[in-house]
């Protein structure tokens, strides 16, 4: 959804427990029907590979090519880790149940810091025309989307990511 869409909306609270959450489904069930039939422990990752290449093609067509929105504004999460995570629990423990609950635990952990790397120069603190926010946030409002209500963009106090008060440490 949204949430891994915009650069301005990988937010710390929201978009590192929603993105997780959605996106482990169509991961686990090929893992599980690979490794139930043909004993394949690599199901989510292929799976994620495969996904991450129709995400690749519809940000770079759709975003860059018909809006011009920046790639690096609306580019996808690295899900590769958490994948060879998932799938790795499984081959160990041969347990559906232990890959449940471990791998997936494992899945949700390395999720944020496996994306960092990518994210962090985004999370750089600017002032513009008097105000602190980042550049993701920066990026938002220069280029505006559409149907995006702003009201939804205020999850933290003040805007996604705010300097002051309680958000930030």
């Amino acid at each position: 959804g949204d949430w891994d869409f915009w650069t301005d909306w990988k937010d710390r609270r929201l978009w590192v427990t929603v993105a997780p959450i959605v996106a482990i489904t169509f991961p686990a069930a090929v893992q599980a029907w690979l490794w139930g039939r043909f004993r394949l422990p690599w199901g989510a990752t292929v799976c994620v590979l495969g996904l991450l290449l129709g995400e690749w093609v519809n940000r770079y067509f759709n975003f860059w090519g018909w809006t011009y929105f920046p790639v690096n504004f609306c580019f996808p999460s690295q899900l590769i880790p958490s994948a060879i995570i998932l799938d790795v629990v499984l081959l160990l423990s041969n347990s559906f149940t232990f890959t449940a609950v471990a791998g997936a635990m494992g899945w949700g952990l390395i999720f944020y810091p496996s994306n960092w790397p990518v994210i962090a120069p985004l999370h750089v603190p600017v002032e513009y025309n008097g105000m602190m926010m980042t550049l993701a946030d920066l990026q938002g409002y220069h280029y505006v989307r559409t149907g995006t209500p702003e009201y939804i963009r205020m999850v933290e106090k003040g805007t996604l990511r705010t300097f002051g008060k309680d958000v930030a440490p």
